[in-house]
Order: C-alpha cells, then structure tokens, then sequence
C-alpha cells in the first residue's frame, strides 16, 4: 500500500457510491428501458451506443487511485478486475491495482497521454459549425440518411447546398469516416487513425466528447466522479452537436441551431467555446491521472 493513501470507512465512501450510481442511473435507465420496448433517441442513446462502455459499468463507483475502501461493504471489489487487497490498521482493505493495470493496459495509457496532452497544446478551431454532421448526410437521395427515422430540416437539395456554400474543414477522424462518399474530398483535411495525435485539437466538439470514452478507458484509475463529469459534458455537447444538423428534432422538443444563418453560427461559436472551456479543466485532469500511471518500459 502506498504511503501517500488514503482509507475511507465506510461511512466515508459509501455515501459517494450511492451518489454516483444513482447519478449515473438517471441516465442509464431511461436508455436501457427504451432498448427493451425496441425504441430509439437520436440524442440520448449515443452515449451508450457509440461509446463501449454500458450502463452497468458506468453505475459502478471508483474512487480512483492511492484511496484504500475498508469495510464489509469493500469485499466484492477483491474480485473486481484491477483491484488488490492490503491490509491497514482497520483490517483487510482494497485498493486500485495500479501495476496491473500499467501492465495489462500500457498502449491505451501511453495513446491516452499523447491525444490529450496534445490537444491540450493546439489553438481551438471555432469555425467549423458542425458541418461534419452535414457532409454525413450529403447526397442523401443517393446513400440514405445515418438516422433513418429522422426528416432533414432543409430537404435533400437543402442539405446539400448547405454543404456545397461552406467550407468543411473537420479535424476529428471519427467523425470524418462517417462522410458520405462524395462528401470526404470537399474536406479540407483527410484525417487518418494515424494523424489523429497530429490533428485533434480543443474545440472540437467530437474530441470533448471523447474525453468520457478517455475517462473509462483509464478506469478505475479515474475517479468515478471525474468520469460522470466527463459523461454530462458529452451528454449536453451530444444536445447541442444534433441540435446544429441538418435533422428535424422538433418531435422530440429541440430546436434548431440554424448553422446556415449568422445568428446560427453565432450561437454555435458561443457554446463551442463554453463547451471548450468546461472541457479544458476535464482533459488536464485525464492527463494528471495517465501520467502517473506506471507503465512498463520497452528495452
């Protein structure tokens, strides 16, 4: 046990956990009540769809590192991965295991420090108005829509326009490979898997949103609270993100950023950048927590 831990009782840290599951609940269940009648939400489902974490694992509370949890009510975490036992003066504890997870999860921490830090490092781009959602759904009448069940607000030929009188200059691979065919040459950069640490940079809304998927992949090193902060900027990012398409979602009680218009684009770079400034102090937080990670050295 490392000298700098701390130990919580329970009366301590149970109340967190409590916190944290029912926080995470009020967004888990409504997605996991929904997959069961078979229905679907162009907004809220992303988060648990697109990303791989599940529900159940994001209920789960972690305290992340050096904090040792005592108590009966710690002993199902000695069979929880990347957790160890320790003994303290107030008996048997557990503790995240942070050797084990250095050595089972070395290249996802060393890629985890190279996107953050450097995206932390690059100027924000405040110009590109979501139009990546509208070049995925570029010359629909030819490829269909991603969101079948959704209408486009300007039509096909509207969207297309829209398209065809900006300039389209996505930085984010992971939005960039769900382009239409004809959409990913009128892109004024070709992102690759590979450039990815070249090209990220903070206000970019798809790469905020990832720090939630940064989050769970360093888990249970990050604190579960630190990952549910990471998960609602996500959330109010993935509102605003749809909100600034070319889709409809006036069914399901949105408005439209009309990014077409100037006072539209205005309202984008306003809560880009309010998104980008929540997102600064999360990211430098992920990046604290990779960087103390051990991990092995290559000879």
């Amino acid at each position: 046990m490392p000298l700098t831990a701390t130990i919580l009782d329970p009366s301590q840290w149970t109340p967190r956990a409590v916190e944290h599951e029912a926080r995470a609940r009020a967004f888990g269940e409504p997605f996991v009540d929904r997959r069961m009648k078979g229905k679907k939400h162009p907004i809220e489902d992303f988060l648990f769809t697109y990303y791989t974490q599940k529900p159940g694992q994001l209920y789960r509370w972690h305290p992340g590192m050096a904090v040792v949890l005592v108590g009966h009510e710690a002993r199902e975490r000695g069979t929880w991965k990347f957790y160890r036992s320790v003994q303290t003066s107030s008996g048997p504890g557990y503790e995240f295991d942070a050797q084990a997870f250095g050595q089972a999860r070395a290249r996802a921490i060393e890629f985890a420090r190279i996107i953050l830090a450097g995206t932390a490092q690059r100027p924000g781009n405040f110009s590109c108005f979501g139009l990546h959602e509208w070049a995925m759904a570029y010359k629909s009448e030819a490829n269909g829509i991603r969101h079948e069940y959704l209408p486009l607000r300007l039509g096909a030929q509207g969207t297309d326009e829209v398209v065809e009188t900006h300039k389209i200059r996505c930085t984010h691979f992971d939005a960039f490979r769900f382009y239409t065919p004809q959409a990913t040459d009128l892109n004024e950069v070709q992102p690759t898997r590979e450039t990815q640490r070249d090209l990220e940079q903070p206000a970019c809304l798809h790469a905020n949103m990832d720090l939630y998927k940064w989050a769970y992949k360093l888990s249970p090193a990050v604190p579960s609270e630190l990952v549910m902060d990471c998960f609602e900027l996500a959330w109010d990012i993935r509102t605003m993100d749809m909100q600034a398409s070319p889709y409809d979602l006036a069914d399901w009680g949105h408005d439209p950023i009309r990014i077409e218009t100037p006072e539209g684009k205005a309202t984008y770079v306003r809560m880009q950048k309010e998104f980008a400034a929540r997102a600064d102090s999360l990211r430098l937080s992920l990046l604290e927590i990779a960087n103390s990670l051990p991990i092995p050295r290559e000879d």
